[in-house]
Order: structure tokens, then sequence, then C-alpha cells
């Protein structure tokens, strides 16, 4: 694996340059331990004397986009044949660090990861560092790997690195469509106090993640436009006091927790007694979305009755339990975010590398970021949630309610006896949801020589 040093077109991490070095040492005094794990290879075995396995690193367990993720990819790599050990970080940089750590020393062959800084540029250059020096490839996928501004400072640098997530945009221009549109349709009805305008109260996930930071600025300037091209009023912010016009889990995981601790606050001082409620939801995903519905419930709203005022709610991601709610008419709308397309691209490139194909071999199919010439950076795109239709793809419809689905830590053991592609072998799959876990499974899985 080579670093792609020509392409570097912007800073390079002083970290890096020592790590460069000390490699570049280690070449020249016929060292052969520039892989931390080659060292530690039982009777001197190369890597390639060892069968083809991956790595998975989750950023949390408890996450339910992530757990439709984990669920699709675990059923491709089982299905392929190919072994893993999949990591769960609880939330946590410095143990996912550790479990990278200890993963290449146990000579793996690919690293996947779903990285707990999102979009920090210098926490994936270190875990590009370490997979560099051990020759090893690395999958990131969902959370950005790259700070705004710095596209392309590390994906263009090191070969063999991929990411697979979304556009962060497009979510948030979505959901200001959903809304826009049944503001449009549903005006009066919800301005529950009669002022002539809507406010709205709006859920943010993480501080620094480019896709809850673009899902909080579109979701309510696109539904302005429709509003204000309709001749109504934009929307305002419930809180006219307020630095910031939305609340945001300090915690950084989307939790159900958090939304639920903020609205029961809100409705306490805002709310029709005062004339002054709250009349729209906006969330940066559906697991925010049922804590703020769990709270107005509390309330006497949104219970999925005739008689119940239903507060308009909106969030992303078409989660099981987001499309029950809306099948409950307890929730409006949400936004697909397609966890099987996702996992199918991880497997895509996985399998390319496992046949010692070049990574990106038959990416043509997948939308990739053309504005900033990122062809090793894909995305998946979102789309509008129908009820009328099925979700896109049937791992979407997995029953995921044991393996993490809510925001409480989970803990089960599945054990799955699965047969590779040859028939030869059998696979045994231990998984246990506990903080800082490790679980692998174990398949042959045949690569060219």
């Amino acid at each position: 694996m080579q670093p792609y040093s020509q392409k570097r077109s912007r800073k390079i991490h002083f970290c890096t340059i020592l790590a460069l070095a000390a490699g570049l040492l280690f070449m020249l005094t016929g060292c052969n331990a520039i892989s931390p794990s080659s060292s530690s290879a039982k009777a001197g075995a190369s890597r390639d004397d060892v069968p083809f396995n991956v790595a998975v690193f989750y950023y949390d367990y408890s996450d339910n986009y992530i757990s439709s993720v984990r669920t699709s990819l675990t059923q491709g790599l089982v299905s392929a044949g190919i072994p893993y050990r999949e990591y769960d970080a609880a939330s946590n940089q410095s143990t996912q660090n550790a479990q990278i750590d200890s993963a290449l020393n146990e000579n793996i062959s690919l690293l996947i990861v779903n990285i707990v800084n999102s979009g920090s540029s210098n926490a994936t250059d270190a875990i590009c560092m370490k997979s560099y020096r051990a020759g090893i490839p690395v999958i990131f996928f969902n959370r950005p790997v790259e700070d705004n501004g710095d596209e392309g400072v590390i994906l263009n640098f090191y070969d063999n690195v991929a990411f697979v997530g979304t556009d962060p945009a497009e979510a948030g221009h979505l959901q200001g469509q959903l809304v826009g549109e049944f503001l449009l349709e549903n005006y009066e009805k919800t301005d529950l106090n009669g002022d002539g305008k809507i406010s709205y109260a709006m859920f943010k996930g993480e501080a620094k993640n480019a896709e809850a930071i673009y899902r909080t600025k579109y979701a309510v300037e696109d539904a302005n436009s429709y509003l204000t091209e309709a001749g109504y009023p934009e929307l305002y912010y419930f809180n006219q006091n307020a630095v910031d016009n939305y609340q945001l889990d300090l915690t950084g995981k989307w939790s159900l927790t958090a939304v639920q601790d903020y609205m029961l606050t809100n409705l306490a001082q805002y709310n029709e007694e005062m004339g002054n409620m709250i009349e729209l939801v906006i969330c940066n995903s559906d697991t925010m979305a049922e804590g703020a519905i769990r709270a107005l419930q509390t309330y006497g709203y949104n219970l999925g009755t005739d008689d119940s005022i239903k507060i308009p709610v909106f969030g992303v991601d078409a989660s099981i339990p987001g499309r029950q709610l809306i099948a409950e008419n307890k929730m409006t709308g949400t936004v697909v975010q397609d966890a099987g397309a996702m996992a199918e691209c991880i497997l895509h490139l996985s399998k390319n590398v496992a046949e010692k194909k070049d990574m990106l071999a038959g990416t043509e199919k997948y939308s990739w970021d053309k504005e900033h010439d990122l062809r090793n950076k894909f995305y998946m795109h979102y789309s509008l949630y129908d009820p009328s239709v099925k979700p896109l793809t049937p791992a979407a419809d997995t029953d995921i309610s044991g393996s993490a689905a809510s925001d409480s830590s989970a803990s089960e053991t599945a054990d799955s006896s699965v047969s590779d592609t040859s028939g030869s072998e059998t696979a045994d799959s231990s998984v246990s949801d506990t903080s800082g876990s490790e679980s692998t499974a174990s398949a042959s899985f045949e690569t060219d020589s």
C-alpha cells in the first residue's frame, strides 16, 4: 500500500510525517516489523498465509440505524463465507483505537470502521496510518471521516482506503420537503394557537457531525421556502431567547432519552394553556423523534387515537420503530436511509479486497463525491419514506429488537451455524452487546493466490 503523496492538497499531519519516517527507518535497517502484527505472527507466518478475515468496528451498537447496518452487513458477510470479528466502541474513540490496535495484532485482513469521532481528520488519519504500516486496507462507513473543508485530505492521501456513506445535505433537503408539503396541506390544523405562525422545536444529534449540521440547517430552510412561496410566514423557533435554534444531544448519541428530557422541560413552559404550544417537532433521527413523541404522550398528545391531538413530528432513517410510530399515527414522516444499500456497498468492496482485486473494481454503479473528485467516497441515496411502499431492501425489515434497537444497553448472545459457499465449513457467531465488546465468527473464504 503506497500513499498518494502527489495528491495531498492540504495539511499533512505532523504525526503522519513522524510515522512515515519511522517506517522508512525500519525498512532501511532491514527490519521486517513495519506491521505491528507481522512481528507477532505465530511461526513467522505472513498475512498471505492467513485466511482472509475482517474486523468490523461500530461506534455504538445502541444506535438504531447502525444496528440495522450491522444486521445487514453481518448477513452479507456470513452469506459470503467471510470470517469476521465485530467490536462495539460504545461511543468512545479511545476504546475504538484500542480495539483497532488489538485487531491489527491478530492478522486481520481488512478493517471496516464506523468511526466514533465523526468528522475528525485527526482520528481518521491515526487509523489510516496504523493500517498503512500494517499493509491493511480500510473501509470507513456512515460517519464522516474528514472535517468540513478538509475533503480529500485523508481519502485522497492513502491507497486502499474508501468511505461508504451518504450526501450530508440530502437528508436535510428531503426532510424540509416533507415538512413544507405537510404544512401547506395542514397549516390551520397545525397552528394550534391561531396566531398565523408555526412554532417549532429542532433536535440536533451531534455538534460536529456533517449529517446533523445539514439536517438541522436544510430541514428548516427548505420548509421555509415552501411556506414563503405560498404566502405563509417562516417557521419560528419556540424559544425566542435561545442562542441556537436547536437543542443538542450533548452526549452525541442522537438519543431518545436526551430528546425526551428536553421536550418534557419544554412542554412545562410552552403549552396550550400558556398559548405558546410547540406546534411542530423536527429531529435529526427517528430515535430522537421517538423521544419527542414519548414526552408529548406524557401530556396527552400523539397517542394515535381519534381524540388525541397529534403534533407533527418528523425524523430521519425510516427505522423499524420510526415506521411503526407512523403506522400507529403517532409520528408524521421520515426519510429513508437505506441500511441494506450501505451494507451491500461495504460488502462489494470487501469482496474485492478478498479476491485481490482493486478495491474500487466494479463500483461504477455507486454514486461518488464528484464535488471533491473523490472516487473512493461513495454515497447511498436517501429517499422519502412512503408508508404504502415496502422498505428498499429486505434486510431493512429484519427484526433488530434484540440487537440494540433501543437507547439502553442491551446484552444478547446469538449462536448460528452457517455453511460457506463451498459447504466445506461452518461458522459459529457469538454476539455480545456489551460495552467495548468483541464478537467473532469463523468461516472459510478462499482467495486467489
